[in-house]
């Protein structure tokens, strides 16, 4: 609020200054683009096997399988202990993350054959997918802006595929996947990766995602902006990036 004393003006206390950004990261899962919605994921995963679902049937399906754990999220209630190792190395090894998330899914008696490989086959394939509807707007700001950006992902498939099919690989200058590199967020070596990719000083990197293990490029330098995940084919938020990285203005 502005100051006053007596017998003197108002005065206001000076904006600080906005920190100057030469790059932004990229979380993928959750802030650039979401799964599909999970009746659509089931139903076209069991279409793919020879098998035509009712909507109530692939409805309870769903839900069981959310709560077993979905590739892209939720988290599932429990990993069997036959899953352990491979669930610990997931997002390190794409043999891992196959086999994490194919067994969580056979864990669900469907009475489908081959359902849990054709809901993982899903997640490899852009129908699989739908970016956020200001994604590619925000992207194409910070390109017209002259910033630099990376996509910094925990996961265990390469995205790459996806974003070409989306039209964006032109707006992205580097992508830096754990299983890839040998390090998950929050290791701030994935951050620091990420930066000499871009050959810009983490100091002047903003890191954008929608979890804790995001804002961990703090410690790696860069400034940090967590923003909740939203439902597929809706907006993000994401035009407080163009603002906090200057591009607004641009």
């Amino acid at each position: 609020m502005p100051r006053t004393s007596p017998g003197s003006a108002t005065t206001t206390r000076p904006a600080q200054p906005r920190r100057r950004l030469d790059a932004v990261l990229f979380d993928f899962h959750g802030t650039l683009a979401q799964v599909e919605e999970p009746v659509t994921w089931v139903l076209a995963a069991a279409a793919e096997c020879g098998v035509t679902l009712e909507r109530p049937r692939a409805t309870v399906l769903a839900d069981r399988l959310l709560t077993a754990g979905r590739a892209g999220g939720p988290l599932p209630a429990r990993v069997p202990p036959h899953l352990a190792e491979v669930w610990a190395d997931r997002d390190l090894y794409e043999h891992a993350h196959r086999a994490a998330f194919t067994g969580l899914a056979a864990s669900v008696d469907a009475g489908v054959d081959g359902l849990a490989d054709a809901l993982y086959e899903r997640l490899l394939r852009p129908e699989g997918w739908l970016p956020y509807t200001d994604t590619a707007a925000t992207l194409e700001s910070l390109r017209a802006a002259g910033l630099r950006v990376a996509v910094v992902s925990n996961i265990g498939f390469d995205i790459r595929p996806l974003f070409a099919a989306w039209g964006l690989t032109a707006l992205v200058d580097a992508f830096v996947l754990s299983y890839e590199v040998g390090r998950c967020k929050p290791d701030p070596a994935i951050f620091l990766r990420a930066c000499g990719l871009l050959g810009v000083d983490p100091e002047r990197a903003l890191m954008v995602g929608d979890t804790p293990a995001d804002a961990g490029a703090v410690r790696a330098g860069c400034a940090a902006l967590v923003l909740p995940a939203a439902d597929a084919g809706r907006a993000n938020g994401l035009a407080a990036v163009l603002h906090l990285a200057g591009a607004d203005e641009a």
